[in-house]
């Protein structure tokens, strides 16, 4: 088969198959792209169904306890607000964009999670300051391209307002169509977070939730119409992807606090705790990793846990590696739907309701994600169109680890040894 020189990849961050399901016909965009491409329609996600393992695995095909991301943010418990896996010297596995960069063709990003410190050509990385004595410019320029986001803030940076949206997927939209118009790289990989943001904040199904909805249609307009600018969209193959779902919550779990009454962890006023930990939870919001050392009591400990209002499911660490998670803990615990877990480690009660007032404070939300992939309606969902893929093809179910070997064909491109996913023959010509 012969290959296309172009692929733009565009992660709308918490695109569900029910969006494209009862939402497609009002996205003129979007429903353009479904009817003149392939549709895979639900792909299963990986767990924990979190933003930077998720997109890690997009782009290597490989699970958590493969390539690293086993978490949005780092064990760090005496920090308030712990690093995120920002820096791509975290993954331990080789990426769709190492591949390219191998083969000569060029590379670009905009936020896509993971790549602050890579060698992508135009990159933008993802990251913010969590310390107090630097500040959102500099380690930009750090994670990034410099010269190449100097520019792209020199253009665009009167569009957004720190990390605030709707403003910064228009920041994003507008460097990455100017990017494409003119630099043409070959792989282009955009992160979009509009949506996301306004269902941790509104709700899965709020009116902020489908006006952002709306809006990201809005962008993927913006993008391809670059690649006509550019001349190069007889030749560009488009992906627009989900990376999770959500899920409405009104509860909270918090199990340090929970911990920290049986003496297995010693808390701080300002919910962290201390080094001392025997037991600690590590949230991973719908779900959490349970983490021990020194600590003999498993039996005693997953007993406690599974009797925590709330709590659907705990799992030992061997069956959550075998789910793909994190193979270092000591168990897993699953939250049922209306309930998420925190870190917090000295709040009043265990298991608390979430005051509305409080909803857009850190670890306050309406909806979220992290959950067990296979939960009912809980599925993402997957586009392709372009000149490789077969027109009007629809792809009733899939996994995320699908993803990674069927981009590298559409460059030519081929991961060296055994991938856990497989190419999706069903959507190529």
């Amino acid at each position: 088969m012969a290959t296309n020189q172009h692929l733009v990849i565009i992660s709308l961050d918490s695109l569900g198959f029910r969006d494209l399901r009862e939402h497609g016909a009002e996205l003129p965009v979007l429903s353009q792209l479904m009817a003149g491409g392939a549709w895979v329609k639900s792909v299963t996600g990986i767990y924990p169904t979190l933003t930077y393992p998720s997109h890690t695995t997009i782009i290597t095909g490989q699970y958590p306890r493969i390539h690293g991301i086993v978490n949005n943010t780092k064990l760090q418990p005496k920090r308030r607000s712990p690093d995120w896996f920002w820096y791509q010297k975290d993954v331990r596995v080789p990426t769709l964009y190492d591949l390219a960069r191998k083969q000569k063709m060029t590379t670009a990003a905009f936020l896509w999670p993971v790549t602050a410190g890579s060698k992508i050509t135009y990159n933008l990385a993802e990251i913010f300051p969590n310390r107090i004595w630097t500040n959102q410019v500099l380690v930009s320029l750090k994670a990034s391209s410099p010269l190449f986001l100097l520019n792209m803030d020199r253009k665009y940076g009167h569009l957004r307002r720190g990390i605030k949206q709707p403003e910064l997927d228009e920041f994003i939209t507008a460097c990455a169509v100017d990017t494409i118009s003119h630099k043409r790289p070959n792989l282009t990989m955009i992160h979009l977070v509009d949506m996301d943001s306004m269902r941790h904040r509104y709700g899965v199904r709020s009116k902020q939730a489908m006006q952002a909805l709306h809006r990201l249609d809005r962008h993927v307009g913006q993008i391809i119409d670059a690649t006509k600018a550019a001349g190069t969209f007889a030749d560009t193959n488009f992906v627009i992807l989900g990376d999770h779902y959500q899920i409405n919550v009104d509860h909270m779990i918090h199990l340090n606090t929970l911990f920290a009454a049986k003496g297995w962890l010693t808390p701080r006023p300002d919910q962290t705790f201390e080094d001392d930990w025997r037991v600690m939870a590590k949230t991973t919001d719908g779900s959490t990793y349970v983490y021990t050392r020194n600590f003999d009591a498993v039996a005693e400990l997953k007993a406690l846990v599974a009797g925590v209002e709330g709590v659907e499911t705990v799992i030992d660490g061997p069956a959550a590696a075998d789910r793909g998670a994190d193979p270092q803990c000591t168990l897993m615990a699953e939250a049922q739907a209306g309930y998420y877990f925190t870190d917090e480690s000295r709040r009043p009660l265990v298991v608390e309701p979430v005051h509305p007032d409080t909803l857009g404070q850190p670890d306050r939300y309406h909806g979220v994600h992290g959950y067990d992939p296979t939960k009912p309606d809980y599925q993402t969902t997957l586009l392709f169109n372009g000149p490789a893929v077969k027109a009007g093809a629809t792809v009733e179910r899939a996994d995320l680890v699908d993803e990674a070997p069927t981009f590298a064909r559409l460059l030519g491109l081929h991961f060296d040894g055994a991938l856990p996913g497989h190419e999706l023959n069903g959507i190529f010509k």
